[in-house]
């Protein structure tokens, strides 16, 4: 008898199942829920600008609003891997945009991994796979969409961040933030120009080409990805010829597909080109624009990062696989990239403000025109849309040019004005973060040395080298990588570690201590507003590569952009002077999103990740285990 019992019991759970499926499905059938990703809306802006963003004030009016608790720390790719899981960091496992390998001390991304084929064949210079290589996503733990298609919930999720590759399913879904240039970077633009003023080879972000011309005419030498095909992985390249008009400013450019001219100060339409990697049998599609800043009395030319070609992608940035081709076949190329705002031309001083604004509103123009499509092929199930453009602009505009970043408010404004035009559909509104000055750059690995925790093979050899190149591990206690992280050098886990297990507590307490006593030599503010430890921030235990301490600034301080690849600068504190002015890696309560809908919420203190259980709730679908949140609603 007890041998009939368990395939009975397994017949009535499988009857079960499927009864309470259909019934879900049923409940579900017809529902409708828009949800808008907005990185970066800060509420204390919205609170501003009510009147100036007449869509976002009416969906507070007749709805809701509320700020919403963002993740420790606080940064893009952590709060919003929260609201694809339902898990905090601890759970999902990032905990910045980069992490470090315990055995190296060096950065690696935090969002994808990609491994080279273990089976090759050797033919002359080239390496021939015979084994498949793979691309996987970092972050652990099932997404909301995931668990709707289990339910036969449909979905469309665009661009949500940390999901390079897409998660496994057989949702419409596209890649976001995490998804790198063709190059394999998060984006690498190239300038070109013979002016002789311009000595640089390399910018952050960008490759600086100095042209040799005669008679106006010029060779563009477009880099393209690292050929894995060759043993000496050599980048690939296409060759674009350029003929500067010898009195007009214009230019013509004979692109693989098609010539064109551009005048002084135009952008080129996307352009396609084929990188060739084993002649006449390999190549990979990149697509790039151009921009012609000069062409007298020296030529200036700005080309894009080679983006993936959605319509022939080279890496998986879609579910189902052809989703970005149909989407390309309706909409023409478009920014693949994940971070498509040109920051680090702006920051390098390669763009002006102004042309920088123009690069930035031809990506959300790009998002605005795949939004609408989406829009219109909704029928039911959820529609998740994420906009990266108020983040970025805010990167560059925040507490200075509060008019210029109002216009890309008021263009997501308009956005979000289309969504509330859906009949009977419930809208959700949210971003991951809000927003602060970023004034004082602080160098934490040059802290840690100040207060005894960092030791240098020579003192008077500090400076903006990256990679440690100094620190004497032998006596070096802790040291900072990331833009909030610090680490121990702890024994057994890093190589060469010192610090001991049972010795761990006490040093990390007194970092803690030393550092929410740190004061700004300058103005005498304190610099730290809240340390977070690690083992007791989180309520997940996927803490393999989470920081021991998590550093949370007060407003107007960050982590320099020499600590977060491991520099050791002279000072531990100086002016932020460059063009990326605004930030929110601070402390976490410092800098709130924002969640707005058109119900009422019953929470008063929302967190990230109540919003996928939100979702899920709205289709009569439970939380999956290990979500912490609850239903906003």
């Amino acid at each position: 008898m007890k041998a009939l019992v368990f395939p009975a019991l397994t017949l009535t759970a499988f009857l079960l199942s499927s009864c309470s499926h259909q019934a879900i499905r049923a409940s579900a059938a017809g529902r409708r829920m828009i949800a808008l990703g907005i990185d970066g809306m800060d509420p204390a802006f919205l609170e501003r600008h009510w009147d100036s963003l007449p869509n976002l004030r009416r969906l507070h009016m007749q709805g809701d609003f509320e700020r919403l608790g963002t993740t420790i720390p606080p940064q893009s790719p952590v709060a919003w891997s929260t609201v694809a899981t339902g898990l905090d960091p601890g759970g999902h496992g990032l905990f910045d945009f980069v992490h470090r390998d315990p055995a190296t001390r060096e950065p690696i991304t935090s969002m994808a991994e990609v491994t080279d084929p273990k089976t090759t064949l050797h033919i002359g210079p080239y390496v021939i796979p015979l084994s498949s290589g793979t691309v996987e996503n970092m972050r652990a733990g099932r997404t909301f969409w995931q668990v709707l298609q289990d339910h036969g919930i449909p979905a469309t999720v665009i661009r949500i961040p940390a999901n390079f590759p897409p998660a496994e399913c057989e949702q419409e879904s596209l890649a976001g933030m995490g998804t790198p240039d063709l190059n394999g970077s998060f984006g690498t633009f190239s300038f070109f120009t013979d002016d002789p003023a311009e000595t640089r080879n390399q910018v952050s972000g960008g490759l600086i080409m100095h042209l040799h011309g005669q008679n106006g005419r010029y060779t563009l030498r477009i880099p393209g990805p690292p050929n894995t095909l060759r043993k000496d992985r050599a980048v690939s390249v296409i060759d674009l010829p350029v003929h500067a008009d010898p009195t007009a400013d214009v230019a013509r450019f004979d692109a693989p597909e098609e010539q064109f001219v551009l005048r002084q100060g135009e952008w080129s339409d996307w352009q396609r080109a084929d990188f060739t990697l084993i002649p006449g049998l390999k190549s990979v599609s990149g697509i790039f624009r151009i921009y012609l800043q000069q062409v007298h009395p020296h030529l200036r030319v700005y080309v894009s990062p080679v983006n993936i070609d959605p319509g022939e992608p080279a890496l998986p940035i879609s579910t189902p696989d052809k989703y970005s081709a149909i989407l390309a076949g309706k909409l023409g190329p478009f920014y693949t990239q994940g971070i498509a705002e040109e920051t680090s031309a702006f920051r390098a001083g390669i763009l002006s403000k102004d042309e920088f604004l123009v690069q930035s509103n031809k990506v959300l123009d790009d998002s605005l025109r795949m939004f609408h499509y989406t829009l219109s092929q909704f029928s039911n199930g959820l529609l998740f849309y994420y906009f990266s453009s108020v983040d970025q602009n805010s990167h560059m505009l925040w507490g200075k040019y509060e008019d210029d970043l109002l216009k890309i408010y008021e263009k997501v404004d308009g956005a979000v004005g289309d969504a509330m035009a859906q009949p009977n559909t419930d809208l959700l509104i949210l971003s991951d973060h809000g927003f602060a000055r970023f004034d004082r750059a602080v160098h934490l690995n040059t802290w840690l040395m100040q207060q005894g925790f960092m030791t240098l093979d020579d003192p008077t050899k500090t400076g903006d080298d990256t990679g440690f190149v100094h620190v004497d591990w032998s006596r070096t206690q802790a040291y900072a990588l990331g833009l909030n992280g610090i680490y121990l050098n702890l024994f057994g886990r890093e190589n060469g570690g010192i610090v001991e297990q049972a010795d761990k507590q006490e040093v990390l307490d007194d970092i803690a201590k030393k550092l929410l006593e740190f004061r700004d030599p300058v103005t005498g503010d304190h610099v730290v507003d809240k340390v977070y430890f690690s083992s007791t921030a989180y309520r997940g235990h996927n803490l393999r590569l989470a920081p021991d301490i998590i550093v949370g600034f007060r407003r107007g301080y960050r982590a320099s952009w020499q600590t977060a690849l491991g520099a050791v600068p002279p000072v531990a504190i100086e002016d932020n002077d460059q063009a990326w002015i605004g930030d929110h890696c601070m402390a976490a309560d410092e800098v709130p999103g924002v969640l707005l809908s058109n119900r009422k919420f019953r929470s008063m203190h929302p967190q990230m990740y109540d919003v996928p259980v939100t979702i899920l709730n709205e289709f009569g679908v439970s939380a999956i285990s290990g979500m912490l949140g609850q239903s906003v609603f």
